[in-house]
């Protein structure tokens, strides 16, 4: 893969592992409407590409993951061209949701706006103890529009969610580890080491398992418990005539190493 674009940062890993840094320290790495298009390709590629078992997403620098859309930009735009604009940034948001792979949120720094909305919409998340988070559109005369207004509530639950929000109230990493924003906090410098370590463990495992169950997750959440476990059956089911799952078998009783190839 083409290591960088004009925004992003790409970096191939050990482990078929992926690493993508928001590359724009000097805006506390907001995305324009350059880097939502780039994030858009990049993503919307693994739909079809093979080539990655974990994708990990971080902020260049140790200010900010992502300070959500640039304001900078914004600030020239008619109504029409800013609806426009967003347009590209809700695509970009869907691009990430819907990824098949893990994709795992590296927070190094502030993650507010657009950018709490990019962790919200990975799996999950590792947080240096310095992050921050908030969802202030309402104090700039707008609302969550990348998905904020969905994802904060199933992660902290509808009345802290409505809080943060209304008040544009920002949390500390300790708040976004007690609520499930989060899932571990690393000491400042760490998060990305640890990131990492997480992923290449997930990269480690069968990659069609790793996706049926991340997809079973999904969409199972939104359905009653009967359906959902019915799918379940149906993504298991998909798996027992893999090449992988007869490596894995073989590799338990002969114990080594299982060698997985996604097939």
């Amino acid at each position: 893969m083409k290591a960088n674009r004009e925004t992003l940062r790409i970096e191939e890993q050990p482990g078929d592992l992926l690493l993508v840094t928001l590359d724009r320290p000097e805006v506390s790495n907001a995305f324009n409407t350059g880097a939502a298009l780039e994030l858009c390709e990049l993503f919307e590629r693994f739909q079809a590409e093979q080539a990655y078992r974990c994708v990990v997403i971080t902020g260049a620098g140790d200010k900010a993951f992502c300070a959500g859309a640039d304001l900078k930009e914004r600030n020239s735009l008619t109504d029409e061209q800013w609806r426009s604009q967003h347009e590209v940034f809700e695509r970009m948001f869907r691009a990430v949701r819907d990824c098949p792979i893990p994709v795992i949120a590296a927070v190094n720094g502030a993650a507010y706006a657009g950018g709490l909305e990019l962790v919200l919409h990975c799996d999950f998340a590792y947080a240096s103890r310095t992050a921050k988070f908030a969802l202030t559109e309402v104090s700039l005369g707008i609302m969550p529009g990348g998905g904020g207004t969905q994802t904060l509530p199933r992660a902290v639950g509808e009345r802290r969610a409505k809080e943060l929000i209304f008040a544009a109230r920002p949390f500390s990493a300790e708040e976004a580890l007690a609520w499930g924003v989060v899932n571990e906090l690393c000491e400042a410098g760490k998060v990305l080491e640890h990131t990492l370590e997480v992923a290449g463990r997930i990269a480690s495992h069968a990659p069609l398992s790793v996706r049926q169950a991340k997809d079973a997750i999904r969409r199972g959440l939104q359905m009653d418990l009967p359906s959902a476990m019915r799918l379940e059956v149906e993504a298991y089911n998909r798996l027992v005539g893999t090449e992988d799952r007869r490596e894995g078998l073989s590799a338990f009783n002969e114990k080594r190493k299982p060698k997985f190839k996604g097939r």
